[in-house]
């Protein structure tokens, strides 16, 4: 029996081992995976936090950044 894993762009099954898994894998195709680029290339993604130069509110966990810097002198 062959594992399949989804394609993360287009939701296709893609075969994840022995010859049939495509060389552009996790993506079905090289459409997929340029698509899936595109997105990155062109800020699509982002990783959830603050804006750069804002403040936490109070209680608020500091972001990992500002946690080691107060430890600088």
């Amino acid at each position: 029996m062959t594992a399949v894993f989804s394609c993360p762009t287009c939701s296709r099954p893609v075969p994840m081992d022995g010859e049939r898994r495509p060389s552009s894998f996790p993506f079905c195709s090289a459409r997929c995976r340029d698509r899936d680029f595109g997105t990155w290339i062109a800020g699509g993604y982002a990783v959830a936090g603050l804006e750069l130069g804002a403040e936490p509110a109070a209680g608020e966990d500091q972001p990992l950044g500002r946690r080691f810097d107060r430890d600088r002198p």
